[in-house]
């Protein structure tokens, strides 16, 4: 993974969000779950919800405004 720069940490309705808007531009991240280990619980946890986002470092100067716009927005 050293040649991907993780954009991301957050809730998963977001991440899909900026993964949906990443795709629109032809970036592929790449998500990984931000769980404590490979089993799922059976009545879930916080930690279930949180994914990571990644992106090549060479299309982190393309993706970084993207991320930082859907932010923007999210905040207002």
């Amino acid at each position: 993974m050293s040649n991907y720069i993780k954009v991301f940490t957050g809730e998963i309705n977001i991440a899909q969000r900026i993964i949906s808007d990443l795709e629109k531009e032809n970036i592929i991240p790449v998500v990984k779950d931000q769980t404590d280990s490979g089993l799922t619980p059976l009545f879930g946890s916080s930690n279930s919800v949180l994914k990571q986002v990644f992106v090549h470092k060479d299309e982190l100067e393309r993706a970084t405004p993207i991320i930082e716009n859907l932010k923007g927005k999210l905040q207002s």
